[in-house]
């Protein structure tokens, strides 16, 4: 049982109401979500499904595991959620989510949210585990120098840096020879459970990654921004004639960040090569095909975001196939 918000230290003289979201919220959270990300990341803003499909995973608990911050004029002043996935091979996570209207930053409010965050996910890693390591995440833009001065200020440490990328697609894009037992197809629903097994696989090694749920896989591949025809598989052929997935480049398309953006644009969720077939030219294989099928579909550019220090050197390999760096995200962790 979660303590009660004002025992974890919710409280601040200009928020009338501490309180926990329901689904009847979804609406303003997603006006307010796009307020704060417009200040702080306005590149890549959260879509209102986006927000639903939160709160219809098994592993979060609005009750217990999110806070708004009502103001005396009515406003919709702060928002923390805490998820905690629950599959745990060789970390458990709590991930801290929100953050503060911009017109009422700098007057304590960040602080009082993020000491209730980070102390109802000690209560999730409590109980989780204990023959894993145990980690409070948060993400933040490094522009955004408020959270990053709040993180540091409350005891989290910089454990990461996540590079922003881009491509012009009116730049030539390389063909790619693979071996002759390698192909690469289109996504299609009838592999996507190989499509998610790979994923799990080839993120092994990736840093606090653990394997993604089933119902977290779905609801991505089943997200209305989610784009099969921008998405592809390499597939293996076996000695028995059967195919394996052994990469994947999958994409969406969010409108929204067009405005902000300022050009049409596709971006790489996810990137990946299985163990065992990396070193064959498999990802960049996939992604020419990415970058050829969103330049026919008229789009400007691509975007994807990479680990600074993936140890599968996938940075070196994205800026080979012509993206360039723009802004950085920060990984920010408590280790318990």
């Amino acid at each position: 049982m979660a303590l009660p918000i004002d025992a974890l230290g919710a409280s601040h003289p200009e928020i009338v109401r501490w309180r926990p979201a329901t689904v009847a919220d979804v609406d303003d959270l997603w006006r307010f979500t796009r307020i704060v990300g417009k200040a702080d990341h306005p590149h890549h803003l959260t879509t209102r499904e986006g927000i639903v499909r939160d709160f219809g995973l098994s592993y979060f608990d609005p009750e217990q595991d999110s806070l708004i911050g009502v103001a005396r004029d009515g406003t919709l002043a702060a928002t923390g959620m805490v998820m905690a996935p629950t599959r745990r091979e060789t970390l458990a996570r709590s991930i801290l989510v929100g953050g503060v209207h911009p017109d009422y930053r700098g007057r304590g409010i960040g602080q009082e949210l993020l000491t209730w965050q980070l102390g109802r996910a000690e209560q999730q890693l409590a109980i989780a585990a204990p023959a894993v390591p145990r980690w409070i995440l948060a993400y933040t833009d490094e522009a955004a120098y408020r959270s990053v001065r709040l993180f540091r200020r409350l005891g989290m440490e910089c454990a990461r840096y996540f590079q922003s990328l881009e491509r012009r697609l009116d730049q030539p894009i390389p063909e790619i020879d693979l071996p002759g037992d390698v192909r690469v197809i289109g996504y299609t629903p009838q592999l996507s459970r190989a499509a998610h097994a790979a994923r799990n696989s080839s993120f092994r090694d990736h840093w606090a990654s653990q394997p993604m749920s089933d119902e977290a896989w779905d609801s991505f591949v089943t997200s209305r921004i989610f784009r099969p025809d921008l998405s592809f598989l390499a597939l293996a052929a076996g000695r028995d004639g059967s195919q394996q997935v052994v990469g994947f480049a999958l994409a969406t398309v969010n409108q929204d960040d067009w405005v902000n953006q300022g050009y049409t644009g596709s971006h790489v969720d996810l990137v990946g090569v299985i163990d065992g077939w990396r070193g064959k030219r498999i990802a960049r294989a996939l992604l020419s095909a990415h970058l050829r099928a969103a330049r026919t579909e008229g789009l400007a550019r691509a975007t994807l975001i990479v680990d600074s220090e993936s140890p599968t050197g996938a940075l070196n390999l994205y800026l080979g196939m012509g993206f360039t760096p723009t802004t950085r995200r920060l990984a920010f962790t408590v280790e318990l």
